[in-house]
């Protein structure tokens, strides 16, 4: 599969790029997307919530009242879970959330996702966007130019580019990730992905499924 090359400014280049078929032509995985978009959501909770059991809250240990003839269910302390400001019974403790997979199911996972944005003819590529400073403008002239203005886009950079990620603060819906960094679930979110042409090959590199990361 070949796609148009387009400048920064979103002018056609005049030439077309290759698609890597280990990478945007494999039978995607459903459950392999699942897994992976889980790992990604699991690993962005803090798992710091906590609650106060009847050891730890502050007050009198000494018993309410006696055992017996009171004409009224027999009680402990004012740490107990029944009362009001009491301990909680088997409450939260901070820990964490974060799911293990391997990394061949991490490749499969994104090479899943960029299959299907191949599918759907959801590939923009672009020439490198050599930012001087940051400028929405220039970055809102490209999206409009691509016929991309109000979509979801997600625009992958080959090297870590903070002169474009600033660029796209102002810009709602559109987010900047550098090849390395991208999640499937990145992928999967966004309408269309706008990547530098430098980007496929390192995407190529690092994720590249051939038959020897068949499953």
């Amino acid at each position: 599969m070949e796609l148009d090359v387009y400048q920064h400014n979103g002018s056609p280049a005049g030439r077309t790029v290759a698609l890597d078929a280990t990478l945007f032509a494999v039978e995607p995985n459903d459950h392999v997307l699942w897994l992976d978009v889980r790992r990604t959501q699991a690993a962005a909770r803090q798992g710091t919530h906590k609650t106060k059991e009847r050891g730890e809250v502050k007050g009198s240990t000494r018993k309410i009242y006696r055992q017996k003839g009171t004409g009224m269910a027999r009680a402990g302390n004012i740490a107990s879970p029944l009362r009001r400001g009491g301990g909680r019974t088997f409450g939260p403790r901070p820990h964490r959330y974060s799911v293990r997979l391997s990394k061949k199911v991490r490749r499969k996972a994104k090479c899943s996702a960029l299959s299907y944005k191949a599918q759907e003819e959801a590939i923009r590529v672009i020439d490198p966007l050599n930012y001087e400073a940051p400028s929405t403008r220039e970055l809102s002239d490209l999206l409009s130019n691509l016929g991309l203005e109000g979509q979801s886009v997600l625009i992958v950079t080959a090297l870590h580019s903070p002169e474009v990620f600033c660029s796209s603060k102002n810009l709602e819906r559109v987010v900047v990730r550098e090849a390395r960094n991208v999640s499937a679930e990145d992928i999967l979110r966004a309408r269309v992905l706008v990547c530098e042409e430098d980007s496929l090959g390192i995407w190529s590199s690092l994720w590249a499924y051939t038959s020897t990361h068949s499953s």
